[in-house]
C-alpha cells in the first residue's frame, strides 16, 4: 500500500473520531472564534512535534487527533467564564480546571476515542509534579500530553485572547525555555524549539 493510502486512511478515521464526539459540541467548547481555531492549530503543532521526535504514521495520527480535542471538555464551562477579560474567581478557576476530567469522560465514552482519553486527561499537568488533574510528575505523564503541553501553551502565548495579548515568537520561546523541566519536558521543548520553530 503507498504512503499516500496510508495518510488517507488515517484522516478518513480522523474524520469519523470527529464526527462521533460531535463536531459542533467540538466548536461549542471554546466559544469564541478565535478559541475555535486553537485545537486546529494545536493539533498541527502535535502532528509536527511528533514528525521531528520521528513517531509513527499511526502515533503521529493519533496525536493530531488528540491535539484537535484536547479542550473538548471546555463545552460544560460558561461561555462567560471561558470569554472573561479579567482575573477568574477561585471557583471560576476551579471549574476551568474540571475541562481534562470533563473531557475525558466524553471521550473514554466511545470505543473509538478511548485509547485518547487518557492523553486529553492529562495535558495540563506538569514536568515538576505540580498541575492537574493528577499532579504527575516527569515521565509519568503520557507522552502526548507533555507534547500536547508545549503545543497548547505556544499556541495560546502566540493568540490573543480576551484576557492577554499575544507575544512574538521570540517571547514565546524564551517562556518555554525558561519553563522548561518546571512545566514543560525539556526534551519535547528543544525538539519544538529546534525542529519545528526552527523550520519556520
Amino acid at each position: 500500500m503507498s504512503n499516500n493510502k496510508v495518510i488517507d486512511i488515517h484522516r478518513n478515521r480522523e474524520r469519523n473520531v470527529i464526527n462521533i464526539v460531535g463536531y459542533s459540541e467540538y466548536v461549542k467548547c471554546t466559544g469564541a472564534p478565535e478559541a475555535a481555531t486553537h485545537p486546529r492549530r494545536v493539533s498541527k503543532l502535535c502532528e509536527a512535534i511528533g514528525i521531528a521526535m520521528g513517531l509513527s504514521q499511526p502515533e503521529v495520527n493519533k496525536l493530531r487527533i488528540s491535539g484537535l480535542l484536547h479542550d473538548i471538555g471546555k463545552n460544560s464551562i460558561d461561555n462567560r467564564i471561558i470569554n472573561k477579560s479579567g482575573p477568574l474567581t477561585e471557583q471560576e478557576w476551579n471549574q476551568v480546571k474540571m475541562h481534562p476530567t470533563t473531557g475525558y469522560r466524553i471521550l473514554s465514552s466511545s470505543q473509538k476515542t478511548k485509547e485518547i482519553a487518557r492523553f486529553v486527561l492529562y495535558h495540563h499537568e506538569r514536568f515538576d509534579g505540580r498541575g492537574y488533574p493528577a499532579g504527575l510528575m516527569g515521565e509519568k505523564i503520557p507522552l502526548f500530553s507533555r507534547i500536547i503541553a508545549v503545543a497548547d501553551a505556544y499556541d495560546a502565548m502566540t493568540n490573543q485572547r480576551s484576557y492577554k495579548k499575544s507575544l512574538n515568537k521570540h517571547e514565546a520561546v524564551q517562556e518555554l525555555i525558561k519553563n522548561k523541566g518546571k512545566q514543560f519536558d525539556p526534551d519535547i521543548v528543544d525538539i519544538f524549539i529546534e525542529k519545528v520553530l526552527g523550520s519556520r
